[in-house]
């Protein structure tokens, strides 16, 4: 296996222990329910609108954009931990990335992709 197996065995014992304390909290939790734990908001404060509202898909975009653009930008720390032993061709290779990153910010900025109406 290449040197993998404690990996795997240290995610099966981590796997094996979340699996443990749900099952144990359930068996050996209280159960009390009351009227006021089991309704929707226990601040006092009335729904107005159900909890089953829908989200439009622009807030969907606008989160996955987020996150594209936020792990990208990870890519610029090793990128500039090692700039001096990547050279220029290292340089022009991490501006094209930003040039691609710019462009695609461009394309969903002016499709309004960006903007939660």
């Amino acid at each position: 296996m290449l040197g993998y197996e404690a990996i795997l065995i240290m995610a099966g014992l981590a796997v094996f222990i979340a699996l443990m304390f749900i099952m144990l909290s359930h068996l050996l939790g209280p159960r009390n329910p009351s009227p006021a734990k089991t309704s929707v908001y226990e601040c006092g404060v009335t729904p107005l609108k159900t909890a089953r509202e829908r989200f439009p898909v622009r807030f969907y975009l606008l989160a996955i954009l987020f996150i594209l653009f936020d792990i990208e930008t990870v890519f610029l720390y090793p990128w500039a931990r090692l700039l001096r032993e990547l050279g220029a061709s290292g340089l022009v290779e991490m501006l094209l990335f930003l040039l691609i990153l710019l462009v695609g910010l461009i394309y969903a900025w002016r499709k309004g992709s960006l903007e939660l109406e």
